[in-house]
């Protein structure tokens, strides 16, 4: 069992909020207070600066988890096909991401561009082109035990977090849906959701009680809890299912 796996397991058992409850209003990155959140973070926004610079928009409306995994891939510099149109260029795309002949034994471009994916396709995928993966489902996570991934993951510039969750539950239209959590504030507990979804929705702060409900509901696609993975470089860890 990992460390990560430990310490989770030796977090006190914590009384989980209600799961149902309204939703708090997202606080827009680019507004007044979304900008006071983040200049202020210094310590638990290790991962945004290397995500921003390779911020995508989805290519089309099921591609959620592809243009996220491009996001996360580029940042953590995980070694890449040539990108067509760029010369010698060698970079992830959402256009490439399935050419890496082992992507295609978890999921085909033309289902996902149809049918989204699943946490545990998004976990094969990304395992697949050589990222080290951890994946934990929302159904095992108690809400502190997700705020001590936020607190860790989101001040370490080795890792990125990516979240499975169901818009509605952060009181967004929509359903399940993909982006990368780029900081985390602790007073507040609020965390940052890069929004792959661009044309629609913006960068956001929402709850840590909300992206926690949104991240134990079901996808019906697999028939369990949405969730959270953990996305390293090749050197830095193996890939695995979470202990949770």
């Amino acid at each position: 069992m990992t460390g990560l796996g430990l310490s989770l397991m030796a977090l006190a058992i914590i009384q989980p909020v209600g799961a149902s409850g309204t939703p708090a209003t997202p606080i827009a990155m680019d507004s007044p207070a979304g900008q006071e959140l983040l200049l202020k973070q210094r310590t638990r926004r290790a991962d945004y600066a290397a995500l921003v610079q390779w911020y995508e928009t989805q290519a089309n409306l099921a591609y959620c988890g592809v243009a996220s995994s491009v996001m996360v891939l580029n940042s953590l510099a995980v070694a890449a096909p040539k990108a067509e149109g760029y010369g010698t260029n060698r970079f992830w795309t959402q256009a490439n991401l399935f050419t890496v002949p082992a992507s295609t034994s978890f999921v085909e471009a033309s289902r996902v561009a149809r049918e989204g994916m699943t946490l545990e396709q998004l976990h094969g995928l990304l395992a697949s082109v050589g990222a080290g993966v951890r994946r934990y489902h929302g159904e095992n996570l108690s809400l502190e035990q997700l705020r001590w991934l936020l607190r860790r993951g989101l001040a370490e510039r080795s890792d990125r977090l990516l979240a499975n969750y169901d818009r509605r539950a952060l009181g967004q239209k929509g359903g399940g849906h993909i982006s990368p959590l780029a900081a985390y504030d602790p007073d507040q507990d609020r965390v940052l959701i890069l929004d792959v979804a661009r044309y629609r929705y913006p960068a956001v702060w929402v709850t840590t009680p909300d992206l926690w409900r949104a991240i134990r509901s079901i996808d019906t696609s697999s028939g369990r809890s949405r969730g959270v993975l953990i996305i390293e470089a090749p050197a830095a860890a193996p890939s695995q299912a979470g202990p949770i």
